[in-house]
């Protein structure tokens, strides 16, 4: 761990060394946020509810998915250059060292800049709480912190199970990004608008609905629109550790069958 922190420390410097550029950066990340943001206002101009959700709900949502979609892409986000890694023979580099190749590539490049993004949702969430109606017990305060670091791991293990693929097909990085900015997309609406198939998808094979859908009933006490069951409501943890071994699984086979690109 030690070696990791070093690498992540040497990362974090070298970002702060360009106060002026670090600072725009992550106003642009904040920009971008949100953008995202005026879409739901928008909509909400022409409907009263989404999906069973009133505008401040789907503010919940939507804050927990862009504050957990910001942290791990600030985190993992680095394997999108997997691909490079790979074409240029850098991979085998890191294969040589006694660490893992996973822990270099996320600890070496940490995205500071995505604070921008993740601020941005922590304002809106706190804002969204403060206007929907909670009857607030130690649990739910719990869940209020344990949901955001859920979700981070969550989109964390999808981010590592996608960028696999890139192991197999090197110029894979359009297919995971399906998966990955999907992901945040799907994640910061709620389940009921999206067509059945699509739920069944990016909800349940992908866990998106895991990450802000089911923790924002949980706090909000409100029963599925869609009837789902209620214990789902809680279950985004256990979906974590889940996700977590199943990444695992995935990276280290993507890794013991890694044969290069010969370029």
């Amino acid at each position: 761990m030690r070696v990791y922190r070093r690498l992540a420390g040497a990362a974090v410097r070298s970002q702060l060394a360009y106060p002026l550029s670090f600072t725009l950066q992550c106003m642009g990340q904040a920009v971008a946020q949100v953008i995202d943001l005026v879409a739901i206002v928008v909509l909400f101009s022409h409907v009263r509810a989404m999906g069973g959700f009133d505008v401040h709900e789907v503010l919940v949502v939507y804050g927990i998915a862009g504050v957990s979609f910001g942290m791990a892409d600030m985190i993992v986000g680095q394997l999108d250059a997997l691909p490079t890694y790979i074409r240029t023979g850098r991979l085998d580099a890191l294969l040589l060292r006694p660490l893992s190749a996973l822990g270099q590539i996320c600890a070496s490049e940490i995205a500071m800049r995505r604070l921008g993004r993740v601020t941005t949702a922590l304002v809106v969430l706190a804002y969204a709480l403060s206007e929907v109606d909670i009857r607030w017990t130690p649990v739910r305060v719990a869940m209020v912190i344990v949901a955001p670091a859920a979700g981070t791991v969550i989109l964390s293990a999808i981010w590592v199970t996608a960028c696999s693929v890139c192991f197999w097909a090197v110029e894979g990085r359009e297919f995971a990004n399906t998966v990955t900015y999907g992901s945040n997309m799907f994640t910061a609406y709620p389940l009921g608008v999206f067509s059945s198939w699509l739920r069944r998808l990016m909800g349940f094979l992908v866990p998106g609905a895991f990450v802000a859908y089911f923790p924002t009933l949980a706090l909000l006490g409100k029963p599925d629109p869609l009837g789902l069951p209620a214990f789902l409501q809680w279950s985004s943890p256990l979906v974590a550790v889940l996700a977590v071994l199943v990444a695992g699984a995935v990276w280290r086979t993507a890794i013991r069958h890694y044969r290069g690109t010969g370029s």
